[in-house]
This record gives structure tokens, sequence and C-alpha cells, in this order.
């Protein structure tokens, strides 16, 4: 499975992590490397000098995107678009192109359980990182998680499985990437910006399966019918029975028997409940003892914007849920809540359409604050079933919230689209509402 890169004129485009760390194994694979970028920010020239001190040839800017060369072999990095001049400019010449993942995966020494899906990758990827290492299996996590795979690619020869987050963007590219184990979380609508159609992001996060054999294991929702697979399956979900694993009056159940209380961790909500039923089903894989499982997995504390309670004021809970990105995020997260709720929500047009959850909406929310590129068309879906109000800033949106908000309510932050309209990322967007609740609750005192 390890071919040689040595003596060959490889590219890696694009400069981020992925970028940068495939493009160090390589020197070290001893290939002659060139990374190429488009953009040219102070953050990518911060890391040309260091890939340059290293002895790597990088190109910045527009000169990339018509560099003459014909390489041997182009690695693709997963966030770059496979239509923009960049990657037209090496396809125009034929030369072969792998994606980060692929390369990484030529290199690695030891099997991999991949994770996929629309929502919950990040969480279940820690939650099977944490149980396997808890039950004596060595493992670290990579790929959409970060560290990059290609970060972490060298260890493996140390570890018993690697623990692969794997987006759609890193599926399109590969060739011979086979998961020992994959889980299928779930699908629901996203990253139209990137894809044609639903189909075309359907296919693209099937390719987990598709070099699986009848000796691989496929964890699966039980609700999502997929096409047949090679694999052996697993099924799981928290919403109905016949899975081999189920919830049943807030008690996950393995095959009929009970495996853990959801009351005895540290996460909410039932799409938390399918996180760790897939961990729980990549340890029944391994044959690992439920109860050091449930040990490990019970202690675990939920990332930061992931329907995180971030403050108390006047009786009002208010909860960053801004890693929802997405509709079913959003719709998980409402879900969630029993309490009545003042909802916070929109951001960057995706290109999808929020009429799906205007009955959810508006049996869960008394009143709805918009912000962003989306904020007058959700208004269009909901406003006739519940007070909408448009906020221009998030500072706006947190006061126009806390008028509304009566005590035994919920402020939930849960924007059901991406951020990149007005913040940096989902991360900036959450930190910049904790900040501004927090100022809101010093004031109180």
């Amino acid at each position: 499975m390890n071919p040689s890169y040595a003596n060959q004129q490889v590219a890696v485009l694009g400069l981020g992590s992925s970028g940068e760390a495939a493009a160090m194994r390589l020197l070290e694979e001893r290939a002659c490397v060139t990374v190429l970028d488009s953009g040219d920010s102070e953050k990518l020239r911060a890391a040309a000098d260091r890939l340059r001190a290293a002895g790597i040839r990088v190109i910045l800017g527009a000169e990339a995107e018509s560099d003459p060369t014909v390489y041997d072999l182009g690695v693709l990095s997963p966030g770059i678009d496979p239509v923009t001049p960049i990657v037209r400019n090496f396809t125009a010449k034929s030369i072969t192109l792998l994606g980060e993942l692929e390369f990484s995966w030529t290199l690695c020494a030891c099997p991999v359980v991949a994770i996929t899906g629309t929502n919950g990758k990040t969480t279940t990827t820690q939650l099977v990182e944490r149980m396997l290492n808890a039950c004596g299996v060595r493992t670290l996590a990579a790929g959409n998680i970060g560290p990059a795979f290609a970060a972490r690619v060298q260890e493996s020869k140390n570890l018993d499985l690697m623990t692969l987050e794997v987006s759609s963007f890193q599926l399109e590219t590969i060739r011979t990437f086979r998961p020992a184990i994959s889980v299928w979380l779930n699908f629901q609508p996203d990253h139209l910006d990137r894809y044609a159609s639903m189909e075309e992001y359907y296919a693209a996060k099937l390719r987990i399966f598709e070099n699986q054999t009848a000796e691989d294991v496929a964890i699966v929702k039980l609700e999502d019918k997929l096409p047949p697979l090679k694999a052996r399956t697993l099924t799981f979900s928290a919403y109905s029975n016949g899975g081999d694993f189920d919830l049943r009056e807030g008690v996950i159940h393995f095959h009929g028997l009970p495996v853990l209380r959801m009351a005895d961790t540290r996460l909410r909500g039932l799409h938390n409940a399918e996180n760790l039923m897939a961990a729980l089903a990549v340890g029944a894989v391994r044959g690992l003892d439920f109860a050091t499982m449930v040990e490990a997995l019970s202690t675990y504390q939920a990332l930061p914007h992931r329907c995180e309670k971030v403050g108390t004021l006047d009786g009002v809970d208010y909860v960053n849920d801004s890693k929802a990105t997405n509709l079913d995020a959003l719709e998980k997260a409402l879900l969630s809540e029993a309490r009545p709720v003042v909802l916070i929500a929109g951001g960057k047009d995706k290109g999808f359409e929020f009429d799906t959850l205007t009955d959810l909406v508006a049996a869960k929310a008394r009143r709805v604050i918009l912000i962003g590129e989306m904020a007058a068309r959700i208004a269009g879906f909901w406003a006739s079933r519940v007070p909408c109000e448009h906020a221009a800033t998030l500072a706006d949106a947190v006061k126009f919230a806390r008028a509304a908000a009566q005590p035994g309510d919920v402020v939930l932050f849960s924007p059901g689209t991406s951020s990149f309209d007005m913040f940096k990322s989902y991360a900036d967007r959450g930190d910049q509402f904790r900040n501004l609740v927090h100022s809101l609750t010093q004031t109180a005192l």
C-alpha cells in the first residue's frame, strides 16, 4: 500500500493545514515538492516561510493558477473545489491528482476507522478516540477534526487503529481508501454552495463504503436507506426500534440489553444518543467490554459551540449552538429543548430553504431573531407562524432576545447555516455570542 514518492516531482495544491502536512510528508518520502496556493494572505506567507526553510518550493497568488510545470503527481487539499482554476490547470495537463486523504492512506501502517455524516462527526470521533484508548486500543484522532491525517500518519506504525473524521470533500478524491470500520452517522441537506445537487453531495459521502469488503464493517443509521453494502453492517437509531443499538426510556440498548443510561453522561439530546451508539458500535466490533467503554464515554464533555450552556440571566438559560451550520443541526437543537425557546438563527446563504422547519419552530419558539444574508428569506417561511425580528448585528440579536425571553425560557443561538457572511468561522461566531452573554451577566451583577 506504500508507493514510492522518492525523486518524483509532486505538487501540493493548497497551503492549509492539510496541504502543509502533506508537503512535509512528501519531503520525508524524498519527493521534490512544490506547494501552490492562489491566495497570498499573511497566514499563507507564514506557512510558506516554514516550508521554504525546510527546502520546499512555494508559489502563492495568481502565479500558482498558471504554473506551467508538468508534475508527476498532484496532492489536492480537501478545501479546494475541483472546479477552481488552480485545479483545472492540472487536469488540463492530465496530471494525476490524489486527495490528501488518499495520499495519507497510502502511507498508513494500521487499519482505519472512518467517521462521516452531515452532523456529529467531530463529537463521535472524539468519543471513539477516548473510548478506544481507555480500553487499551491505541489510537489517535485525525482528519477533518484536525490535525490532518498527513500530520499523524507517521505515528500509525505505533497504533492499533487510526480514527479519522472524514468529510465529503475528502471522500471526493479517494481511489483505494478502505476503512476497516466505516461509520455513517446521518445525511441531511448541506454544502449546496459546493455541490450542484443533493444527489452529488450524497454520492460523495457514499464513497466511504466504496472499497470495503465482506471483511470490513459499516456502522450505519437505521433510517438511512443506503444502497447494498459489501461490508457487514451494524445499525443504530435513537428514533425507532429495530437496530442493533436503540434507545428505550433514556437507556441505550444493544440487542435488547441495556448498556448506557443517557443521564449518566454529560451529553444531551437524541442526536448525541446516536453519537454514543456509533462509538459503542465501534467498540462492539472490536470485542471490547461494555462496562469499560461506558466508563470512558460517560466522562466526555461536549466541545464548545455544540448546545453549550454559556450563561443564565433572570431565569433564562443562554445556549451556544454555533456549530449548527445546517438545518438538521438546528432541528436537533430545537428538539433537545423542552422549554420555550427564543431562537437566534440565520447566516450565509448555502442554497437550501428553511420551510421544512416551520412547524417545529412554531411549536418550540416564542420568538425568532434573524441575522445575516438569510434573514429575510427565513422570515418569509416562518413569520406567519411565529414572531420574527431582524437584527443587523449579533449584539443586537442578543439584546432583542433578552428582551423577548421570560423566566424559564432558553435563548438558543443555533444559526442553521454557515457563518462566513459575518464571521471568520462558526467558532468565531460562537465565541462572540458567548462573550456577549457574559457581558450581559456581568452588567447585571
